[in-house]
């Protein structure tokens, strides 16, 4: 057999990707599985969006191969959301760059500015692929410990006087995933800072920022123009087309023009209707995002009562969608608490762990599924005689 290159000695496949295949091996043997694990939005996009993605598949040119930087229309759009609902003013042409998500653009930012042996600041708890995408590109994973306490947020003088020599890159996520922790315009402010303070490049992965979270907020309100700050955003979870692949990096353009040079050599630009779509999606008005959180603001109070049931605390100021726990005192490991509600209740839900050391004791709820599915694993613990724990929240 050829051996696989010597990179992926140290990735190992993505969570998800192994435990939803045996959920669905489970579910494939007839058992009633509720999915509570991944955040995959279920709700569809806005009816003008899929008349809008319709009417383009006809248009002339539709089906060619479409720019790297994606359609002008597109790119101006992406300014006025980011003009209108963030108040960063950004041109069009060079400091906006469309992507086919916004994880790609973990790759695409990382093999733009990363050398081999550079040291990069990871979250821990986090996203799983900062770390992978930095082990793929030769880089080094250096983990700063988030923790209730201190609200989810780095200890910024504890870095520092741990040293900083060799970090070329941070990577931070705000609204945060997977605690739902919000960063005031202060904080990121100090972030900001302290980039340029050590000459390190701070990425922020925002694509929560309009889900149950009426402040919003962009890192490139704390300093635009800085050549130290890149923000990542998604159309995925706003406005439910997470399958359409559609995000953007957003900063100063010759960060922009770097992460082109990666892009144009890897893909090519995004299907014709999928931009038209986009656009008519980030043109949506307040209701939309007034629905919106009314679906998910009633799926997190049921979800709640899950937690409660199951004696986990929680924090009620929290954002994004999901709901993050802390497991009650005297429960085992997080990964064996979730096999045991999985394989005795058929209830799936997502171990801290995954997303760090610094996970353990705690599981994340996605909002991502019905309410009538969340009541229905509610009745089936009430049913298997588990009773209410009073005084959860955090």
């Amino acid at each position: 057999m050829i051996q696989e290159a010597e990179r992926l000695q140290h990735v190992k496949e993505y969570y998800f990707s192994t435990k939803l295949r045996e959920v669905r091996g489970m579910m494939a043997q007839g058992h009633p599985v509720i999915n509570m694990g991944i955040g995959s939005p279920d709700l569809a996009p806005a009816p003008e969006v899929l008349h809008t993605l319709r009417e383009a598949v006809d248009h002339a040119g539709a089906h060619q191969y479409q720019s790297y930087q994606g359609l002008p229309e597109l790119r101006q759009t992406i300014a006025a959301f980011y003009a209108s609902k963030f108040g960063v003013d950004l041109n069009p042409d060079t400091e906006i760059l469309p992507l086919m998500g916004s994880k790609e653009g973990i790759m695409h930012i990382s093999m733009a500015f990363l050398n081999p042996g550079d040291r990069v600041l990871i979250p821990n708890p986090g996203y799983p692929t900062y770390a992978s995408v930095t082990r793929l590109v030769g880089a080094h994973p250096e983990f700063y410990t988030l923790s209730e306490s201190h609200g989810w947020f780095p200890d910024l003088e504890a870095l520092e006087a741990a040293g900083l020599d060799g970090v070329k890159l941070m990577w931070i996520s705000y609204p945060h995933m997977p605690t739902g922790a919000r960063a005031s315009r202060e904080q990121l402010e100090a972030l900001v800072a302290f980039a340029r303070r050590h000459n390190i490049l701070l990425v922020n992965d925002n694509p929560y920022s309009f889900v149950l979270s009426r402040e919003r907020l962009s890192i490139l309100e704390a300093d635009a123009d800085s050549g130290h700050v890149l923000e990542l955003n998604s159309l995925s979870k706003t406005f439910n087309m997470a399958g359409w692949r559609v995000g953007m990096v957003l900063g100063a353009a010759p960060l922009i023009a770097s992460v082109l040079k990666v892009k144009s050599n890897m893909d090519s630009g995004m299907f014709y209707g999928i931009q038209k779509g986009a656009v008519a999606a980030m043109k949506s008005g307040p209701q939309w995002f007034d629905r919106l959180d009314a679906v998910y603001g009633s799926r997190r109070k049921a979800m709640y009562e899950l937690a409660d049931l199951l004696g986990c605390r929680y924090d009620p100021q929290a954002v994004g969608m999901f709901v993050w726990a802390r497991l009650p005192e005297g429960s085992p490991d997080a990964e064996t608490y979730i096999d045991h509600l999985l394989h005795r209740h058929y209830i799936f839900i997502a171990p801290g762990t995954i997303f760090g050391d610094a996970g353990e004791g705690y599981v994340r709820f996605s909002l991502c599924v019905p309410e009538e599915r969340i009541r229905e694993a509610i009745d089936r613990l009430a049913g298997a005689g588990v009773k209410t724990q009073k005084n959860n929240k955090a």
